[in-house]
């Protein structure tokens, strides 16, 4: 049995309000989140079309199965590894746990996110692309 003993001298952590998650972001751009800065100066959204164009099976027979994760989002988090170093194993628990990484890659706390063999994949299709 494990005894747990709340610390009542202490200030209380406080409980979630609506609008926790934009305050933070706030807080996090005003202190200096490189992620955010480098967003606001490169539109990712220019790679799409030769991502799309190099990458994307055109040639499918049908639309069965999942669908696949936007190549623009995939992009991203290959600058993020590349950015802190970080491992296919280890970006997807940094995007699970790192608000700033999700912000980053336009995601919701419940979206669903790549997992590592899928990124490792990506970052293979774009070395035999020669696109990075």
């Amino acid at each position: 049995m494990r005894l747990v003993i709340k610390d009542t001298m202490y200030e209380k952590q406080g409980n979630k309000g609506l609008f926790d998650k934009e305050f933070t972001i706030q807080k996090l751009s005003k202190i200096g989140n490189p992620l955010d800065k480098i967003s606001k100066v490169i539109d990712y959204e220019m790679f799409r079309e030769l991502l799309e164009s190099a990458l994307l099976n055109t040639e499918k027979k049908s639309n069965a199965g999942a669908k696949p994760y936007g190549v623009v989002m995939l992009f991203k988090i290959i600058i993020l590894q590349h950015y802190y170093g970080l491992g296919d194993q280890q970006v997807e628990y940094q995007i699970l746990d790192r608000l700033s990484f999700k912000t980053f890659l336009d995601l919701s706390s419940g979206d669903k996110i790549p997992d590592e063999k899928t990124i490792w994949s990506f970052r293979e299709r774009l070395t035999n692309q020669n696109l990075v």
